[in-house]
């Protein structure tokens, strides 16, 4: 079976994760998988057998990215030999893409939001797209029960699909020295990420544990300076490490104390589902949506309510403090995210393919 994965970049955020991991999943399955872009930022390995398709050339004709992406991809699937069976989309306006080129060419699809409905403000193109578009695809896949209500009123085919883990389960790592909480994100994205108000944590975290320090990985050239200036004020700058890009984020959650994270919003975030694999006490707020899904609070990990800092500040200093509830925890969250193990969620992407391609 031919599958094309299609999503505007392979850069380093958790959507792309998702593509990587699956389409790599999919090629060992005897899928023949592409991924097609419309950008540079390929941060991700992939197999041998994964083809890359980079429709990346500008185009002075369109001003528009996704009217620029539509034209390239239109061009590209009018050889028949080009087209696969079945188109997999991700990241949501992508769908304004791909589902018109879809019903003109006869090719399957299957559309994938990777946020909750709430996450961003409503545009015109998000109308349209929900409102209208949603009713042609063969699938739409959501990240979590919080959104199935809402998704049922767009579609008659939404099914939940979580993200796979795209590391291994790793239990075996109890000798940590590092006095380091993790967090993980786009910096230029410090809003959604809730990086602005970590400075006023790490302020309070740093009034009873000055030997504690906090690694935040990823880049954002406009982010980076907003937050330097913010923790400059409160004086926790020297408490922060801005390690950018990191392709050893699994090494450095292997070997730091707690991961930390403070968004304001999420889908189904990546990057606590990696955490928690790799044997990191893991802290976040308890955001609309997807902490919940991962974390039981006081079992596998720490919920906190949603920005609540002086909360967030107590009970990561109550972690630092009882070295035995953190071990506790990260045990119990190796076991608890099992579900999402890439086996088990292949094997239902598989279904969702096998099922299309039969009818």
């Amino acid at each position: 079976m031919r599958v094309d994965f299609v999503i505007s970049n392979l850069g380093s955020d958790g959507a792309q994760r998702v593509v990587a991991t699956l389409a790599n999943y999919l090629s060992e399955n005897n899928y023949k998988v592409r991924i097609i872009t419309f950008r540079e930022g390929d941060r991700y390995s992939l197999n041998p057998s994964v083809e890359r398709i980079r429709l990346h050339k500008h185009l002075r004709l369109f001003d528009s990215n996704l009217a620029r992406a539509a034209w390239h991809l239109a061009r590209f699937y009018k050889k028949k030999t080009n087209r696969p069976d079945i188109i997999s989309s991700h990241i949501h306006t992508m769908g304004l893409v791909t589902i018109p080129i879809s019903r003109l060419y006869g090719i399957k699809l299957v559309v994938s939001e990777h946020n909750n409905y709430l996450a961003t403000k409503m545009t015109p193109k998000k109308w349209f797209l929900w409102n209208f578009l949603y009713r042609f695809p063969e699938k739409v896949t959501i990240l979590t029960s919080f959104d199935k209500v809402y998704f049922d009123k767009k579609s008659e085919n939404v099914e939940i699909m979580p993200n796979p883990l795209s590391f291994e389960p790793n239990l075996g790592l109890r000798n940590r020295t590092d006095k380091t909480i993790v967090l993980a994100g786009n910096l230029d994205r410090y809003h959604h990420k809730g990086f602005d108000n970590l400075m006023h944590i790490i302020a309070g975290v740093r009034e009873r544990h000055k030997d504690w320090q906090f690694k935040i990985v990823g880049d954002g050239n406009k982010g980076l300076p907003i937050l330097k200036t913010k923790a400059e004020k409160l004086g926790v700058l020297d408490a922060i490490e801005f390690a950018g890009y990191r392709p050893d984020i699994k090494e450095i959650l292997q070997t730091s104390e707690i991961f930390m994270l403070c968004s304001r919003y999420e889908g189904l975030p990546m990057v606590l589902l990696e955490a928690a694999s790799q044997g990191i006490t893991c802290i976040a707020y308890n955001c609309i949506s997807g902490p919940s899904e991962i974390i039981e609070d006081g079992v596998s990990g720490i919920l906190v309510e949603n920005q609540n800092i002086s909360d967030m500040v107590g009970k990561t200093i109550g972690l630092i403090e009882d070295k035995e509830l953190r071990e506790r925890l990260s045990n119990n969250a190796v076991k608890y995210i099992e579900k999402f193990s890439i086996e088990t969620i292949g094997n239902r992407w598989q279904e969702i393919f096998k099922e299309l391609r039969s009818n």
